[in-house]
């Protein structure tokens, strides 16, 4: 599989006209149910894997230029055509045409086997510390999907999330956290089906602490609204941070889980709490 420019298009849109995008997106068609009212982005981009078929509605602010995101339908296609591209604008002729084994899946066609010794480029991948960097600072969930995979695959297993949640789960058991007090379902924590304990946050945060790599890890810690440097979680009706802070009175690590909480508000009844380590 391919991730290719974080799975995600960009689109200036000025009222409800397409201006520029960021990707070449061809052979995708739209449809295009943009309306012009508000002051506020509130737009809406449905794609469907594989599909060739774009859909947008709801409304964008008129006479103003507003960029809207949308998830890539086809990365691996999305990055054989950048690539037919730039060897274009290089001068090497390229009559043969783009496709991927996704699509041939899709027609009930063979899928294509790689060539051993047919590499003409190779580009490396930024080392662990920067992708957890972005991870950690901007909840790039597409990362935590893509790593819960990698791991099992490192570890010789199927590169699939049962095989990595499994990996997950028994690594922190084999450092002492109870089961009982973790479950994960994916790699981004957004399923409903994942429960992790403060307890048992508060434990693996300890163990980072002790590692090498403890100070990278750190430095990926965003600052939230009350100064304190945490890492934020948030699904519908729940909220939660975790961190490190150190005050005139000591050392802290810490972890609070609110659950069922309805209406607005919740980060800043958190700091209130929070901030009593200050």
């Amino acid at each position: 599989s391919v991730n290719w420019r974080e799975n995600q298009f960009d689109i200036d849109i000025n009222g409800d006209k397409f201006k520029n995008f960021t990707n070449s997106l061809e052979n995708l068609n739209w449809v295009n149910q943009l309306k012009t009212g508000g002051t506020s982005d509130q737009s809406l981009i449905f794609t469907s894997p594989l599909s060739n078929v774009a859909y947008i509605n709801g409304t964008l602010p008129a006479n103003k230029t507003t960029t809207v995101s949308g998830a890539t339908p086809n990365p691996p296609l999305e990055l054989g055509l950048e690539i037919k591209n730039w060897l274009k604008s290089s001068g090497i002729d390229f009559n043969g045409k783009v496709i991927t084994n996704s699509q041939k899946l899709v027609r009930g066609e063979k899928v294509l086997v790689m060539p051993k010794e047919n590499t003409f480029f190779t580009f490396e991948s930024p080392t662990l510390d920067k992708i957890v960097y972005w991870f950690l600072k901007k909840s790039i969930n597409l990362y935590g999907e893509t790593l819960i995979k990698t791991i099992a695959k490192e570890k010789g297993k199927e590169g699939n999330f049962s095989e990595g949640v499994k990996y997950l789960k028994d690594f922190w058991v084999s450092k002492g956290i109870k089961s009982q007090m973790i479950n994960f379902a994916d790699g981004s924590g957004l399923s409903p089906q994942n429960y992790v304990s403060a307890k048992a946050e508060v434990q693996a945060l300890l163990y980072a602490k002790k590692q090498d790599y403890f100070s990278e890890f750190y430095e990926g810690f965003p600052t939230q609204g009350n100064g304190m440097k945490m890492k934020s979680g948030t699904i519908k009706d729940s909220k939660a941070f975790a961190g490190y802070y150190k005050s005139k009175s000591g050392s802290y690590v810490f972890s609070i889980i609110i659950n069922n909480y309805e209406g607005y508000g919740a980060s800043e009844a958190l700091y209130k709490i929070l901030n009593v380590l200050k």
